[in-house]
């Protein structure tokens, strides 16, 4: 074995206690004795033979391991403080130059673009004075403002040439003004009747008096479905949900089927003794309330006029909305209720009666399962919104003006309403905050007739003024900017009849 000397001395073969039997350290060449040691040597150190280690420790002596335990004293701690001009200079691997890039841009990121680089011969610097750096890294200052835009979570504005702040988002602009007015001559002004609707094909079903017309969203094009004659007039009007067959409630209490793609009637149905102000449309049943008080469910496919009727009501019933699931069937009445069917019940599972007038505005929601919108009349004003899966009240919000209709946007989480007294407006809600996102004024009556095209973009409204307009009000589901393609560029006034 190799003996190792660490200078002047006696001669490590030299025995430092009697009895021990003479043991070597293998150590590199570059190692020295005296790093091995757990306190530096004084001038006028003595050596002592590593079998020392193996006898009793005197208090005097220096003890020696043989293990290796760096000093600190000999650490290089300027390697935390790299200049990246020193770096680039005094090397040329690339390997190096990139940690060094790293450092610069880390430590900018953490501590600013202001902190000011380290040099060895700072009188802080941990390599000019042999020990620890005496002041905190971490030290009280002047906040800087980050910006909440930022890319890095720590980083600050214009710090980095990398780090490129993203802009906010600007809110969706809804147009003002509506795209397109068709003056619909002898619209009545009833708060109790639904007389549009608009079909899965893009096809405009409006009652007018006593006939019903068509008109085409694609070709702008106006037939006329249908005259009941001097004696009857158009209450409600209801597409099918594959928008072939349209359903007509009549003022004398009949419901006519009609096929818009023949302009023939196939059916007539009756069973309501009064006038018949709402439809509803499931995949298997139509159901139609009355000023009766009854709701009668009937399939086409059958050939009684009904399968059965739901009673609860104790006023005339002007809102039917199938759920999205069909499964339930929420109607409201002028007594100021609103219930909950299912599918095969007759009496209302759910009651909910906390407006304080008629209840004609009912939307279900597309995106969450169980979620109920309603709204109250003209001593109510509020939008109120439900669980029916957990048979709770979630919130109310209150409009300050009578509440005709509610719809959904199938494209995102907002939803649409009409109003009368004393406003006439239109207001674009995002939900569940409940933040307007547009007040849209045109209609000098109020709005009472609401319908949304197939694509989830547009809306149709219509009022006692005889006119129904067409406005742009929900994005699309792919982008929040295209316009709908209905018709959005066809501007102007034109007649429906």
């Amino acid at each position: 074995m190799e003996s190792v000397s660490p200078g002047p001395g006696p001669s490590p073969s030299q025995s430092a206690g009697s009895g021990a039997s003479s043991s070597q350290l293998n150590l590199p060449p570059s190692l020295s004795r005296t790093e091995l040691s757990l306190e530096t040597p004084s001038p006028s150190f003595r050596y002592h033979h590593p079998d020392r280690l193996a006898s009793t420790p005197s208090p005097s002596r220096t003890i020696y391991s043989d293990r290796f335990i760096p000093c600190r004293s000999s650490s290089n701690f300027a390697l935390f403080y790299i200049s990246p001009s020193s770096a680039a200079s005094s090397s040329s691997d690339p390997r190096e130059e990139g940690s060094s890039t790293y450092s610069t841009l880390l430590k900018t990121v953490l501590f600013g673009p202001n902190t000011p680089e380290k040099s060895p011969g700072d009188r802080d610097s941990p390599s000019s004075s042999g020990s620890t750096p005496s002041r905190n890294i971490f030290r009280f200052k002047k906040e800087i403002r980050r910006s909440p835009y930022a890319f890095s979570p720590v980083g600050f504005d214009g710090a980095l040439p990398v780090v490129i702040p993203s802009p906010p988002k600007t809110p969706r602009k809804v147009p003002r003004s509506p795209y397109k007015v068709l003056d619909a001559p002898a619209l009545q002004d009833d708060f109790y009747l639904n007389l549009v609707d608009w079909s899965s094909h893009n096809v405009l079903a409006v009652g007018l008096g006593n006939c019903v017309y068509l008109w085409n969203a694609c070709s702008s094009k106006v037939t006329k479905l249908c005259d009941l004659g001097m004696d009857d007039t158009v209450c409600s009007v209801g597409w099918a949900q594959r928008g072939t067959h349209l359903a007509v409630g009549t003022n004398l209490g009949q419901v006519q089927i009609w096929d818009a793609s023949r302009c023939r009637r196939v059916r007539t149905m009756d069973g309501h003794r009064m006038r018949v102000g709402a439809l509803a449309w499931s995949p298997s049943l139509l159901s139609s309330g009355s000023r009766d008080r009854n709701i009668l469910q009937r399939d086409i496919r059958a050939q009684e006029d009904a399968v059965s009727k739901l009673t609860g009501h104790k006023s005339e019933v002007c809102g039917l909305k199938w759920s999205y699931d069909n499964r339930e069937l929420a109607s409201g009445g002028n007594d100021n209720k609103l219930f909950i069917w299912n599918q095969h019940s007759t009496q209302p599972v759910l009651k909910y009666c906390e407006h304080t007038a008629a209840v004609k505005a009912i939307a279900w929601s597309p995106h969450l399962h169980g979620l109920l919108a309603s709204g109250g009349g003209t001593a109510d004003r509020c939008i109120r919104f439900w669980n029916t899966t957990s048979n709770m009240h979630l919130s109310c919000m209150d409009t300050g003006s009578q509440v005709c209709n509610l719809a959904w946007s199938k494209n995102v989480n907002e939803l649409v309403s009409t109003h009368g007294y004393s406003q006439n407006q239109i207001i674009v809600w995002r939900y569940p905050s409940m933040s307007k996102l547009a007040t849209l004024t045109g209609h000098t009556y109020r709005v009472l007739y609401l319908a949304i095209s197939p694509d989830g973009q547009t809306i149709v409204t219509g009022a006692g003024d005889e006119t129904l307009r067409f406005w742009n009000v929900f994005p699309s589901p792919k982008s929040q900017s295209t316009d709908s393609d209905i018709g959005a560029t066809s501007l102007g006034r034109t007649q429906i009849r």
